[in-house]
């Protein structure tokens, strides 16, 4: 069984089947009990088991499998397959993780009559490398992904702010690793974040719409479609901020958006920032979490004279930078500790930083948030880093520095 092989059969299903080619090929190959695919949902804090093709059904939620203190949630956060052998020892576990640069896509799993060799389990992290690659190239084409994923029907305005965000919630690359997690309010309130990788530049964005519910969608789609359309015709940070701006006076019905626009060059590490009435983020270095204090313009779309002042942010590489929405600083998160969790939650990859932190809001309103709750968090590595390995997510420029999947975790 061959990674070109594995891609070519799925590439000749149907989009619905691939997985399931894919299974039949590898239990056939690896004479396996059981495979399955599982795939993360929108929060990130559990899987749900895709069946076989004709089984998936849309009308009820998709089945949960929690995540916390399973073999499951130790692959996903460690990105290292697992082998287990069952309380019997008649069958023996195999779960490796379903990622592509950084984005915790799913997990394989394997049911297998005897415990493989060092051969069987690469054949079973090529495989599952490949899947995610096959997950990304068929889930335009059926909303078998979108439903698994869903654990929980989205309103409307839900399904329009999801629709807004990133296809891919993390991505690693040499410099940098960033990761951002988003979980609604109650009432939706019109949070978003999205990042783009350019040749020389990487970019990020967090935005809040005043509002609620769909009204405040709505303003976010305004928001965000205006952002990606300046960008993507080569418009500079400050003209970005300035298209965003007019839009927003122009079609947003009074409406307004605060937010943070960041672009770091992958040439020499500058940076260019703009803050519109927006929470200030958050910088651990060395140890030490402090909050950085740029200075802060007006709203985007609101109507009285302003302008936006592109400034610079001083990052540095080993620095980490948390940047979020006020749901994260709601008054009943008071006791949460904001700067100690980032401090605490360190070793870990940003897409699992990120997670926690969100989770730790969560918790702290007791399952019901006010407002939505939103965070980017971006790792600098720094200009010198040219190379990543494709499997483990390290640094090849200096091998002798460990990647973040090999730290302990907090």
């Amino acid at each position: 069984m061959t990674l070109a092989g594995a891609l070519s059969a799925a590439e000749a299903a149907a989009p619905v089947e691939s997985l399931d080619v894919v299974a039949r090929m590898l239990k056939e190959h690896l004479g396996a009990v059981a495979v399955s695919f599982l795939i993360t949902d929108f929060t990130g804090s559990s899987v749900v088991r895709l069946g076989a093709a004709g089984s998936v059904g849309t009308d009820e939620p998709a089945r949960r499998i929690w995540l916390r203190g399973t073999l499951y949630d130790d692959v996903i956060r460690t990105q290292q397959p697992a082998v287990e052998t069952d309380g019997e020892g008649s069958l023996v576990r195999v779960v490796a993780p379903v990622t592509n640069r950084g984005d915790a896509i799913g997990l394989l799993e394997l049911f297998l009559s005897a415990a493989p060799g060092a051969q069987v389990m690469r054949e079973i992290g090529e495989t599952a490398h490949a899947l995610a690659y096959i997950v990304i190239a068929n889930r335009s084409f059926t909303d078998v992904y979108q439903w698994a994923r869903r654990t929980s029907p989205l309103s409307l305005a839900a399904e329009i702010q999801h629709r807004l965000l990133p296809a891919s919630l993390a991505c690693e690359a040499a410099q940098f690793a960033v990761a951002g997690a988003l979980e609604p309010a109650d009432h939706v309130g019109g949070d978003t974040f999205d990042y783009v990788i350019d040749r020389d530049t990487v970019q990020l964005s967090v935005t809040d719409a005043m509002g609620h519910d769909v009204a405040a969608a709505l303003l976010a789609t305004l928001m965000v479609s205006a952002l990606r359309r300046a960008r993507r015709a080569g418009g500079s940070l400050l003209e970005q901020a300035r298209q965003a701006d007019r839009a927003l006076y122009e079609h947003g019905q009074h409406g307004y958006v605060t937010g943070q626009l960041l672009r770091i060059s992958l040439l020499d590490g500058g940076t260019e920032f703009i803050n519109a009435g927006h929470p200030w983020p958050l910088r651990m270095r060395d140890g030490r979490v402090q909050q950085i204090a740029p200075e802060v313009d007006m709203p985007f779309g609101v109507r009285i004279p302003h302008g936006y002042r592109v400034q610079s942010l001083d990052l540095r590489p080993g620095d980490r930078l948390v940047m979020l929405t006020d749901g994260m600083l709601e008054r009943n998160i008071m006791n949460l500790d904001l700067s100690d969790l980032i401090g605490r939650t360190r070793a870990l990859h940003p897409r699992e930083a990120a997670r926690t932190l969100i989770a730790a809001v969560i918790d702290a309103n007791r399952g019901h948030l006010k407002d939505d709750a939103t965070v980017i968090c971006l790792d600098w590595h720094g200009t010198g880093n040219a190379r990543r390995d494709a499997a483990t997510g390290a640094d090849l420029t200096n091998a002798s520095q460990p990647s973040q999947r090999d730290k302990p975790t907090a």
